[in-house]
């Protein structure tokens, strides 16, 4: 990725060094395999993180919340530069300022993304918070641990990230590369978006009438979306000349790692469907790319989609 010399974003807040509690909390994390589970009172990756199923209910496209409640059309963007050779590589191995810079400017980029989204609806988009950790945080969904992986908490609209889980993510997942690790923030801040357009909350109300294999079922439905605009953030970084050679493909094969089928095979060496809350691997990439390859927030509906 061609990301040094970008504008870094200000909303980042490092806390490395410092003891925030233990435990898992209750936001939305990158999965990382195993069996944990959530026990505070938001809602967990591994547990019970849905998002729209109220409208899912009444049959409502939940992204009408961003035409009707929002107004405007979503298919602006920014203009396209033209590329340059293949110049600048990863900061994943060159230390925790070098990562630091790395993560302000992918934030900062996000920002600039979907600030030009909700503008066309003339409105303006709440930057969140990065929080970044090591070893283990408090946020307002819980306590989290490093294991978690990164994750998004609705109760702060802040994202918590430590930064050792990006060499994880490289030998534990063997998905290494810049692209990777910022499609693993476009992700989390995918579950902004979705907190902005008020369904997160809608559903928060409403979860505790629901069984656990709906819960499910209506939890990969909102981790392909977050996939999916992640997908729509690359389509604009693209266009402004960000991505080399090699990027998409690294996002993609992050989003395959991180699937659940691959997660359970790696990790009990059999699948459980009825269990999956992410996503199978295909589906995931699929969701990314649909995202990428249109740049539109409607493509994301999987809400609607006949197939997921």
């Amino acid at each position: 990725m061609r990301w040094k010399g970008r504008k870094r974003s200000t909303n980042v807040n490092d806390n490395r060094g410092r003891s925030g509690g233990g435990g898992f909390p209750g936001g939305f994390q990158i999965p990382m395999g195993g069996s944990r589970r959530g026990s505070s009172g938001g809602m967990g990756i591994g547990t019970l993180i849905i998002i729209g199923i109220v409208l899912w209910f009444l049959g409502i496209n939940p992204l009408t919340l961003l035409g009707g409640g929002l107004g405007g059309d979503l298919s602006g963007g920014f203009a396209p530069q033209t590329q340059s050779p293949r110049t600048q590589n990863a900061p994943r191995n060159t230390g925790n300022d070098q990562q630091k810079a790395f993560i302000e400017t992918i934030l900062g980029s996000t920002e600039q993304v979907w600030t030009k989204v909700f503008s066309d609806y003339g409105k303006k988009y709440p930057k969140p918070e990065l929080v970044l950790f090591s070893s283990q945080v408090r946020s307002a969904c819980g306590l989290a641990s490093s294991a978690s992986g990164p994750f998004y908490c609705p109760g702060d609209s802040k994202v918590y990230i430590d930064l050792s889980f990006y060499r994880e993510l490289e030998t534990k997942f063997g998905a290494g590369g810049d692209f990777a690790e910022a499609y693993v923030l476009a992700h989390e801040v995918g579950h902004h978006v979705q907190n902005i357009i008020g369904v997160l909350p809608q559903f928060n109300r409403m979860r505790s009438s629901m069984g656990k294999l709906e819960v499910n079922q209506m939890s990969v439905k909102v981790e392909l979306q977050a996939d999916c605009f992640a997908g729509v953030w690359g389509h604009y970084v693209n266009r402004e000349g960000w991505l080399e050679a090699g990027d998409l493909e690294e996002a993609l094969v992050a989003a395959n790692q991180i699937g659940d089928d691959a997660i359970q095979k790696r990790t009990q060496g059999y699948v459980v469907p009825e269990s999956f809350n992410h996503g199978t691997s295909e589906q995931r990439r699929r969701w990314f790319r649909k995202g990428f390859d249109t740049g539109r927030v409607e493509s994301c509906d999987t809400f609607k989609a006949r197939e997921l």
